[in-house]
């Protein structure tokens, strides 16, 4: 398993819909305008199933794992 994914945003495809930030809280959390901020650290193995999701489930697909 690769040890160093990491989340991405792709900004100009996403629209702030948050959902993201309910999949992965303890690696996303949300601006004033609801944009997620996500850590640039490498995943831990045990949230990458996780993150997988979240980038699965983005309404816009523009959570990456890179």
């Amino acid at each position: 398993m690769n040890t160093d994914l990491r989340l991405a945003v792709d900004w100009t495809a996403c629209t702030a819909h948050g959902l993201c930030a309910e999949l992965l809280p303890e690696r996303i959390t949300l601006d004033e305008w609801g944009y997620p901020l996500v850590e640039g650290t490498p995943l831990p193995p045990e949230a990458v199933r996780r993150a997988k999701r979240a980038a699965a489930d983005c309404p816009v697909l523009a959570l990456k794992l890179q």
